[in-house]
């Protein structure tokens, strides 16, 4: 159980005239510019609007690349020339890989782990200083701190803590990373139990069997694993029982890993400290309204709540433009492409 795959190559491909290049992901519109000037000369850019599937669909009808996180069977069916599909991003889940034409590449790319290991260990400070709390009882003309308040708690620095890695890709060991400049102490549990905690200098490292001994001596739980058959529902009712009562949960992973009746319990009885939530159970169908859970999270001052942002700054999406028009001269060249997920057969 890891966040990330490793970065493949694909076999060489075979060179090819590379005309137009459908570009259906709005993230990569404020970088317009920068992305054509790195393609090879010649190749025209369409631009639709990735919320318009009639308007992508028309683009795709002479595209040689679409660059999107979605290929649905319609869009396949009315691109015949179609040779790569790249993801400005990790998931590939919406591409469907059975309806693309044999040969057609699948490709991702990754470079959201330094954003998201900032959102990491900033929102584990924000919690375990409690700065959340601080602000809203200041802004009342409360002074909460030990120095003014004797009732205050006193707090701890990152220097005490054991910080417990749900998934060890290159998500975590981004955050672990930093983390350890802190002086914190790490463990970390993997589907493979394959993470040399030597050589990563965390304490410990095991399997998911390990769950629950990494749950019981955590201060802070970083969930950064991918949502599978296996992972849903992963850490439930009786794994955060397992859970310290001041310990700060931070998923940054998938929501359904996390059980959503348990963790709001779990919140809302302050049977565990806090939780930084950066991924959801609900999302927009549409537009940019909507509750993220079936439950009112919004209502426990013990969350912070994002909208799955962890991972979107300028620099992500600059360093994935760079490596998808990099993976396009690679194929109008007849060379092997990097991050390939599969080559449809």
């Amino acid at each position: 159980m890891t966040a990330d795959k490793a970065g493949k190559t694909g076999k060489t491909a075979t060179a090819a005239s590379i005309r137009t290049v459908v570009v259906a992901d709005s993230n990569l519109v404020p970088l317009r510019a920068e992305f054509e000037a790195a393609l090879p000369a010649g190749v025209a850019v369409n631009w639709p609007d990735a919320g318009d599937a009639g308007a992508v669909e028309a683009a795709l009808a002479d595209a040689d690349v679409l660059v999107s996180a979605v290929c649905s069977a319609r869009m396949a069916a009315v691109a015949p020339r179609l040779r790569l599909v790249h993801a400005a991003g990790a998931g590939t889940e919406k591409i469907d890989i059975g309806s693309l034409a044999p040969g057609t590449v699948v490709a991702h790319t990754f470079h959201h782990e330094d954003s998201m290991a900032e959102y990491v260990l900033s929102s584990a400070i924000l919690l375990r200083r409690g700065f959340l709390r601080q602000h809203r009882a200041l802004r009342h003309g409360e002074w909460d701190s030990p120095a003014y308040d004797p009732r205050s708690p006193w707090v701890d620095s990152l220097a005490t803590a054991t910080v417990g890695f749900v998934g060890f890709g290159h998500i975590g060991a981004r955050c672990w990373e930093l983390f350890r400049a802190f002086g914190a102490r790490g463990v970390a549990v993997t589907r493979r139990g394959d993470v040399d905690a030597a050589a990563r200098r965390l304490a410990w490292s095991g399997t998911v069997d390990d769950l629950g001994t990494l749950l019981e001596t955590s201060d802070i739980v970083v969930v950064s694993a991918p949502l599978t058959e296996a992972t849903a529902g992963l850490i439930g009712a009786a794994e955060l029982s397992r859970m310290r009562p001041d310990a700060v949960l931070i998923n940054v992973g998938r929501g359904p890993v996390v059980d959503e009746d348990a963790l709001y319990r779990a919140l809302s009885e302050r049977a565990i400290g806090a939780a930084a939530l950066d991924v959801w159970y609900r999302y927009p169908p549409g537009g940019h309204t909507g509750a993220p859970g079936h439950h009112p999270f919004e209502k426990l001052d013990n969350v912070l709540m994002t909208p799955h942002s962890s991972g979107l700054t300028r620099e992500t999406f600059a360093r994935r433009a760079a490596d998808i028009a990099a993976n396009i001269g690679r194929l109008a060249a007849g060379e092997e492409l990097r991050d390939v997920v599969v080559v449809a057969r």
